[in-house]
């Protein structure tokens, strides 16, 4: 597929957060683990979880639940590499969560500017199970191959509620919601024989396209099916047709913009995160492709 690296590499320089450099660096073995990890360590407050905006739409410094899920991603991304901060964070998240183990969708900010209303007017004692589920989700693809996330109670505690919510849907959920159930339910599959029959109950909502369109999101907005199940060879694929897969690869790569990046369909709540989610759809985009040997 025509995707012009020198020109992705380009934009990144010129636009992109430090983290998203390095971590489009990493990509290509231009980087090492350690940078990414300084890169990200920006974000780290003292009670180890992540805040400052590393959740582009939520710029407030507070730990959130946000935070976790993009925190999660880089030490994904540096595996076989590990970081003790990653069993923090798993720390951080067992203090936060509620009775039924469960995450609420954020937590209270002192000062809003920039965030976006679903962030900042979320009830902090109310569990859900996207945000929930997004961040166990992360935990569990880190958890592959960092044996102190695996162990951490935390991770089975919460573990536990995903799937119990999981089993109660009935109508369907929201698109993003859904997304990333989906998600939670591929990285889950290899340690709980029940992900398998969760997955194939959530195959309703699915449609033949597999485009999700989002509620109450920007015009045209939707969820498609690599933002799902982004990994080939994974239980999440067997969700879509191998030609709605295809389909999807060829529009990821014609996605690429003159300037060299990828662009968001979603609206941003400030100047910064417009800028900044350009960056991070860019390196996801790459790192798509590359995965699914598109380049």
């Amino acid at each position: 597929m025509n995707v012009d690296l020198s020109a992705a590499a380009s934009f990144m320089t010129a636009h992109a957060r430090v983290l998203d450099r390095r971590r489009f660096e990493l990509l290509f073995g231009e980087a090492d683990a350690g940078s990414v990890l300084a890169a990200v360590d920006g974000y780290r407050n003292p009670d180890g979880g992540y805040g400052w905006g590393l959740e582009p739409d939520l710029r407030a410094p507070e730990s959130q639940p946000a935070g976790a899920l993009h925190a999660f991603e880089v030490f994904e991304d540096i595996a076989p590499a590990t970081t003790p901060h990653a069993a923090r964070l798993c720390d951080w998240l067992a203090s936060v969560s509620l009775p039924d183990g469960g995450l609420p969708f954020a937590l209270p900010v002192k000062d809003a500017s920039g965030c976006a209303p679903f962030w900042a007017q979320a009830d902090p004692k109310v569990s859900t199970l996207q945000s929930t589920a997004f961040a166990v989700g992360g935990a569990l693809r880190v958890a592959a191959h960092d044996p102190a996330v695996a162990a951490h109670p935390w991770l089975d505690r919460a573990t536990r509620y995903c799937l119990t919510a999981i089993e109660a849907i009935g109508d369907r959920p929201h698109a993003i919601e859904l997304s990333f159930a989906i998600r939670f339910l591929d990285a889950v599959s290899e340690i709980r024989q029940e992900a398998g029959a969760l997955l194939d109950r959530l195959r309703r909502f699915i449609p033949d396209n597999g485009l999700l369109p989002v509620e109450g999101g920007a015009a045209d907005e939707v969820i498609r099916p690599l933002d799902v199940a982004p990994t080939p060879r994974r239980p999440a694929r067997r969700l879509y047709a191998p030609d709605v897969v295809d389909a999807d690869l060829s529009r990821l790569a014609a996605g690429q913009q003159d300037d060299g990046g990828w662009l968001v369909d979603f609206a941003s709540h400030s100047p910064a995160a417009a800028l900044e989610w350009r960056g991070y759809r860019t390196v996801a985009a790459v790192s798509v492709l590359k995965q699914n040997s598109a380049l």
